[in-house]
């Protein structure tokens, strides 16, 4: 099966090429798909520069920063249009092992439509993180899962691979949502047109080069529209009963 990798940057030019390299190590075969917005710090000259010297690494310019959510769906609509059966989301700043990657997509080849690198299974770690953090992490996992009815220990999880042909029934260009409510959605909507989820254990590691983009405003969001999305879907069961 073909797999496009996509890797959205925002000022990742320390990091990217030991990303890329990582990946072709692990996945000679994938293709990857850096969407940059912009960067200041020349990620995108360093992504043409891998270009020029390796087969399948592409880079799609945005004309400013447009966010985590957007970058996704601009990659994966160009996924979808040239006929690749795996798309994977990944963070650009090593905090996921490349390593890790042909387990998720071995999942999707044996038939899971939703492959998750997950920190809350077993096997599971965040080595990093401090207690609160943590907790603040897991529990906000717990509380999507039971708004919204999901199955899923992890649904904030960046790293993942999706099967390209159950991504196309959803409709993914409606999604609005950014950083921690887009992955949960996706994994929402993926449930909701009958897909199938499956969550593999990676170490979450914080990034060691590199400024975070996670912000107070991502999290306040997803926790909105986590509930908004709990609250609609129940009102609508409710008057599709009367």
């Amino acid at each position: 099966m073909r797999s496009l990798v996509v890797l959205p940057t925002y000022d990742e030019a320390a990091n990217i090429a030991e990303v890329i390299d990582r990946l072709r190590q692990a996945c000679p075969e994938a293709r990857v798909l850096v969407v940059d917005d912009a960067s200041p710090d020349g990620t995108a000259e360093v992504v043409e520069a891998l270009g020029e010297q390796f087969v399948g690494i592409e880079l799609l310019r945005r004309s400013g920063k447009s966010g985590l959510g957007s970058a996704y769906r601009d990659g994966f609509r160009r996924g979808l249009e040239q006929g690749f059966d795996i798309l994977v989301a990944m963070d650009s700043d090593l905090s996921h092992d490349p390593g890790v990657l042909p387990r998720l997509l071995e999942a999707i080849e044996q038939g899971v439509d939703l492959a998750i690198g997950s920190r809350y299974v077993p096997g599971g770690s965040i080595p990093d993180w401090s207690w609160h953090r943590r907790l603040l992490s897991k529990w906000g996992n717990r509380y999507a899962a039971f708004a919204l009815g999901m199955d899923v220990a992890d649904a904030t999880s960046g790293y993942r691979a999706f099967r390209a042909t159950t991504i196309a029934k959803i409709d993914f260009q409606k999604i609005r949502a950014d950083g921690y409510g887009f992955q949960i959605e996706m994994a929402y909507r993926m449930l909701g047109v009958g897909g199938t989820v499956r969550e593999l254990p990676i170490s979450f590691v914080d990034r060691v080069r590199g400024k975070s983009k996670m912000s107070p405003r991502i999290v306040a969001e997803a926790l909105v529209l986590v509930t908004w999305w709990g609250l609609r879907d129940r009102f609508s069961r409710l008057s599709a009963r009367r």
